[in-house]
């Protein structure tokens, strides 16, 4: 994908109180903005996405800030992470590619037997199976998991973290529009899980959804092997990072977190849920 830089970039990047242009380095490097407080989040990314109109705003949330050899933010799809902590093998790549191709194979064959809303097109668009392999967790794919909810992001940062600082990544993508926006000019193929499950799919509504992948998509290792490590990240696409203190951030009653349930929201009823589990069940028999 394209790195950030053809406009200007505004962002909160250190430990400055205003926002002010930024290079896309400069944030990843930087150790993130300090907010104390849900609120104050929300008012600093409205200014951004004021500031940076020439671009949609999706967030992820995470319990750490993992970084790259160079000390830059690392926000890599799950294919492409580290084996360790390590960059991974050929083999290991081939192997998690081939994973993924049966475990497509099994969830089109499922899909379609249960004759759920969508099979024509989720047999023909191969980054809808992956969105739905990602998004429940079957195995790794070329997609990073996003929301465009600022709340559910901040809950996810949230929930189960015993440590004293979370984090809130923001990215700055092209107009979405439909199911799957494609930007030739950005590199960047960006999925509405809400437009590309059914609607008995509770799971990806609740979280307002969406997922990140590179365009043109990277279907094996051999076409992987054409790109540097490096441009797999979407830490490329980055236009702030925040940080905050999960016991502190939620003080205000009128702004709580989503709950684990809510979340997860139960899979009865839910037929992708069923699939998904069943899928990975298959695949984790032939691994």
């Amino acid at each position: 994908m394209d790195k950030l830089g053809e406009q200007t970039i505004w962002s909160y990047f250190d430990n400055q109180s205003t926002a002010r242009p930024a290079k896309n380095q400069k944030i990843r490097a930087g150790i993130g903005h300090s907010v104390s407080s849900y609120l104050e989040l929300a008012k600093k990314v409205a200014e951004l996405q004021f500031l940076n109109r020439h671009h949609v705003l999706l967030f992820r949330g995470q319990k750490a800030d993992y970084r790259t050899i160079k000390n830059n933010s690392m926000l890599k799809p799950s294919i492409f992470r580290l084996e360790g902590s390590k960059i991974p093998r050929e083999q290991t790549l081939v192997n998690r590619f081939e994973t993924l191709k049966t475990a497509e194979g099994l969830l089109s064959e499922k899909y379609e037997n249960q004759r759920l809303l969508g099979f024509d097109r989720l047999r023909k668009q191969r980054i809808i199976r992956w969105a739905i392999l990602q998004h429940y967790e079957v195995c790794p794919t070329p997609l990073l998991d996003v929301t465009h909810s600022l709340r559910i992001a901040a809950s996810f940062a949230t929930v189960n973290n015993v440590r004293d600082e979370a984090f809130i990544f923001a990215f700055a993508v092209p107009s979405v529009s439909g199911a799957v926006t494609a930007s030739a000019e950005a590199g960047l193929q960006i999925v509405r899980l809400s437009s590309a499950c059914p609607p008995d799919a509770v799971r990806p509504h609740i979280q307002e959804g969406y997922l990140l992948g590179e365009y043109p998509e990277i279907s094996d290792f051999s076409q992987h092997s054409k790109y540097g490590y490096y441009e797999m990240d979407f830490g490329r696409r980055l236009i702030a990072k925040f940080r905050f203190n999960p016991d502190m951030f939620w003080s205000n009653e009128h702004y709580p977190p989503a709950s684990e349930a809510a979340l997860y929201p139960s899979e009865e009823g839910d037929p992708l849920s069923t699939i998904a589990a069943e899928v990975a069940q298959l695949i984790s028999q032939e691994t």
